[in-house]
C-alpha cells in the first residue's frame, strides 16, 4: 500500500510500501537529518505495523462462518487489513505521536545513528496472541472511574489475589481507590499509556521492571510539595494487585499491618506508621475508603 509522503521525504520512501523495511530505513535516515516530517511519517508507519498485527489477532480470535474462505479470500482480507492499519495510523493522540518523540530523541539528538529497522512484510509476520494485542491496546484505553464502577471492575482480580495473599479484597480495593481517586487520577506514562499502578508504589533501586515518571504531591515536614518521582509500571491491573500483596507480605516494615487484617482502621493505622504514605491523614482516609467498598453491590 503506497503512502503519500510529504515532499521533503526521499523519493524512495514516497514510492515504497508501508510495510517495506527499506521505506522505514529511508525515513529514519531523513529523520536523522533533522527532518521532522520524515520522523512523523516513520512513526506513522511503525504504528501501522502494530495496528496491522492487532487487527490480524482480532480476526484470528473471531469464529469464521465458512463462507468466502480460501487462499484468494485470505489474500483479499489481508490486503484490506493492511489498508485499515494505514488509515488508522497517525491519528491525533495515537501511538505515532509517542513513537515520533522516541524516534526523534533516539536519532535526532546528535547521537550515533540507530541500527536499521528490518521487519518482515506483515503478510508473513508471526501472529501475536489476541491477549497480548488486547493488553497493548488497553494500555491506552480509558480506565473505570467512579467508586462503584471502579470496585466492580477490579473486584474479581482483588479477590483472586486475596485468596493467595490473605489480604482482604476490600482492603486492596479501598486502597487502590483512594490512591487513584477511584480511577480518576491513575498514573500514566509520558506517552499516555497506563502504568496499571493502582497503589502508588514507587520504583526503588531494587525494581527492574517498567517505570512511569510523573509529578506527584509529597508531604515534607507536614507541608505538601510537588516532586518528580518514578513509579512501578505493570502489564495489567491484576499484576498491580499481586505486586502490592507481595510488598505487604514480604517487607518486614509492614509486619504489624499484616497482623491487623481483621480491622480496616487498625490496618490503615499500621500502614501509616510504617511509612506507606506521607499524608498525615492517610490512615483516616484509607479506612473510610475501605469501608465504602463494602457498600458497593455486584455488577449488573
Amino acid at each position: 500500500m503506497a503512502l503519500s509522503l510529504p515532499s521533503s521525504a526521499s523519493p524512495s520512501a514516497t514510492n515504497a510500501l508501508a510495510v517495506d523495511a527499506r521505506s522505514l530505513n529511508a525515513l529514519k535516515y531523513e529523520a536523522g537529518q533533522n527532518n521532522p516530517q520524515a520522523a512523523k511519517e516513520a512513526a506513522k508507519q511503525f504504528e501501522s505495523l502494530f495496528m496491522r498485527e492487532m487487527i490480524k489477532s482480532m480476526r484470528e480470535a473471531t469464529m469464521k462462518s465458512g463462507l468466502m474462505e480460501g487462499g484468494q479470500a485470505d489474500l483479499g482480507t489481508d490486503m484490506l487489513d493492511q489498508q485499515l492499519s494505514v488509515q488508522m495510523s497517525g491519528l491525533p493522540g495515537g501511538l505515532s505521536e509517542a513513537i515520533q518523540r522516541q524516534l526523534t530523541k533516539q536519532i535526532g539528538g546528535g547521537q550515533e545513528a540507530a541500527p536499521a529497522f528490518s521487519p518482515p512484510s506483515t503478510l508473513s509476520l508471526p501472529s501475536q496472541s489476541p491477549a497480548r494485542a488486547a493488553a497493548a491496546a488497553n494500555a491506552y484505553a480509558p480506565a473505570p472511574k467512579g467508586r462503584d464502577s471502579f470496585v466492580q471492575h477490579h473486584r474479581d482480580a482483588a479477590e483472586r489475589v486475596s485468596q493467595d495473599s490473605g489480604i482482604p479484597a476490600s482492603f486492596m480495593l479501598g486502597q487502590a481507590g483512594h490512591e487513584t481517586g477511584w480511577g480518576k487520577s491513575e498514573i500514566r506514562s509520558r506517552d499516555g499509556s497506563n502504568s496499571f499502578n493502582l497503589f502508588g508504589i514507587k520504583a526503588g533501586k531494587g525494581w527492574t521492571g517498567k517505570v512511569a515518571e510523573i509529578t506527584t504531591t509529597e508531604y515534607i515536614n507536614g507541608t505538601p510539595r510537588k516532586v518528580t518521582a518514578k513509579f512501578r509500571a505493570y502489564d495489567s491491573y491484576e499484576d498491580s494487585f499481586k505486586d502490592y500483596a507481595r510488598l505487604i507480605n514480604d517487607n518486614p516494615r509492614y509486619e504489624k499491618a499484616r497482623e491487623k487484617t481483621h480491622s480496616a482502621v487498625a490496618y490503615a493505622a499500621e500502614l501509616q506508621k510504617a511509612g506507606y504514605a506521607t499524608d498525615p491523614e492517610y490512615a483516616n482516609k484509607l479506612s473510610r475508603a475501605i469501608h465504602s467498598t463494602l457498600r458497593v453491590g455486584p455488577s449488573a
